[in-house]
């Protein structure tokens, strides 16, 4: 639970015009010159609570962030290719600060690493995140009682559509999913499709699709898994990011559906996260851990 949204209102009613001291949880975007580092930074500035202390990236340095988010005031942050630099600069102020990290693979565990030596804690949505890049980092926060967040998705809608298809799977025998992208991606089947959905419905006791779980047709899509679950990935401009569930029995289907239209989507699960790993003195992985 977090105190920031609760105000006392007798104190308003004595002295309205006096005003509303935050104790602001400072943040700092690596990726800030990505679309979702951009979002993310328009959406800090507008939370409570929180706001933008830095911006990291190797696009655009040197210009304002706010101006590159399109923002009607520069936020006097310009974008530095230096975290170390950044993480030393804030650390002085002696704030509570969180590091979210929008890079790569390859530089995730360095980065927290050097979050975790100025007592910063992370929260961290990279795609293609390897299971052994995961373990590395569990073991280092729990070692360092550092709270870290990894999210495979940000989304919220991602998440429930999620949980509503691990209470439909112990109903029925026959499972497809079907997700589309409007770009071709290095990851297909995509993470939702596998980590959020296909592995979270697997090793449940139930056998899929038993009526053709043996065929290889590649039209009939790719088995993740032992469980017969299929899996087919459409690539079409013009397309939302979609994952849609097919569960089915004789007489009947239940369809599960997802679209992600904007990568504002994605900015409440991404504040909730910070709100949440500033608690934490650990790894935390799957927002759906903190709903």
């Amino acid at each position: 639970m977090t105190l920031d949204f609760h105000t006392n209102k007798k104190a308003s009613k004595k002295s309205p015009s006096s005003p509303r001291i935050v104790s602001g949880t400072k943040v700092i975007i690596n990726g800030a010159a990505k679309e979702i580092g951009r979002a993310a930074v328009v959406a800090v500035t507008k939370a409570r609570g929180m706001e933008v202390a830095g911006a990291i990236d190797s696009y655009l340095v040197g210009e304002d962030i706010g101006k590159v988010c399109d923002m009607e005031e520069a936020l006097e942050i310009p974008i530095i290719n230096d975290l170390t630099m950044v993480l030393g600069s804030i650390s002085q102020s002696k704030a509570s600060a969180v590091v979210v990290d929008f890079t790569d693979p390859s530089t995730v565990y360095d980065n927290v690493k050097q979050a975790t030596a100025f007592g910063m804690k992370s929260v961290v949505y990279v795609p293609r995140l390897k299971v052994e890049t995961v373990s590395a980092l569990s073991a280092f926060c729990e070692k360092a009682s550092m709270g870290c967040i990894v999210a495979p998705t940000l989304s919220i809608g991602s998440i429930l559509l999620q949980q509503a298809a691990i209470s439909a799977s112990f109903h029925y025998n026959n499972v497809e999913i079907v997700e589309s992208r409007p770009a071709p991606a290095l990851d297909f089947p995509s993470q939702d499709a596998i980590i959020q959905i296909a592995n979270n419905i697997t090793n449940l006791g139930q056998m899929y699709n038993r009526e053709d779980i043996s065929t290889d047709i590649p039209a009939r899509g790719q088995v993740v898994g032992e469980d017969g679950v299929r899996v087919h990935s459409m690539v079409l401009p013009g397309l939302p990011s979609s994952t849609t569930v097919y569960f089915s029995r004789p007489g009947e289907v239940y369809t599960l559906k997802h679209d992600i239209t904007d990568v504002q989507s994605l900015m409440p699960g991404l504040l909730l996260a910070i709100r949440r790993v500033v608690r934490l003195k650990n790894l935390v992985y799957g927002l759906e851990k903190l709903l």
